[in-house]
């Protein structure tokens, strides 16, 4: 938001070193969005380690003072994804410490559900449920991400044609 401001006011007062500015931002942070996205292809196989770990750390949170968002998510993911734990059920026995799993895993929600058998509870993994999801909308996820970089190039491209406007204005009028 700030960097559009700059790039605003820049064109408005037609100030060159506003513009150039705006167009070096807007440019650094272009790149670092293509580095990360080519980091992730590159080490895909390791985020996914990554991730599967963290999520395992975070189901220790869910249920505890100040993590009411972490606990609502987990039990929307269970309760929409039709699923139980990052890998499998097992994983909220280490959480409880016992053979039990929150009631957003049962089959048919009910109030202490999660006590009973493992026949009562979801078996899909929620960490392989919700990557499906996501390659399911990939296309999506792609077209989002390329209007984004066609609207930041396009920025770019106003931003460094108004610049030159700029300073061959400056020099013909000096």
């Amino acid at each position: 938001m700030i960097i559009g401001f700059v790039g605003c006011i820049g064109a408005i007062k037609e100030n060159k070193c506003l513009l150039l500015s705006f167009f070096i931002m807007l440019l650094i942070i272009f790149l670092l969005e293509l580095t990360v996205v080519i980091l992730f292809f590159v080490y895909t196989d390791k985020i996914d380690k990554y991730a599967q770990r963290d999520l395992k750390k975070g189901l220790h949170l869910y249920g505890t003072d100040g993590n009411i968002g972490l606990t609502n998510a987990w039990s929307i993911i269970q309760t929409d994804f039709r699923c139980c734990g990052v890998s499998n059920y097992t994983d909220w026995f280490e959480v409880y410490n016992t053979t039990r799993v929150p009631d957003s895993c049962c089959l048919e929600f009910s109030e202490n559900c999660g006590l009973h058998s493992p026949g009562t509870w979801w078996k899909a993994p929620c960490y392989e449920a919700v990557k499906i999801w996501l390659q399911e909308n990939l296309l999506a996820v792609g077209i989002f991400g390329l209007c984004t970089a066609l609207v930041q190039i396009l920025g770019l491209t106003f931003a460094m044609t108004m610049y030159c406007q700029v300073v061959k204005a400056d020099t013909y009028c000096a």
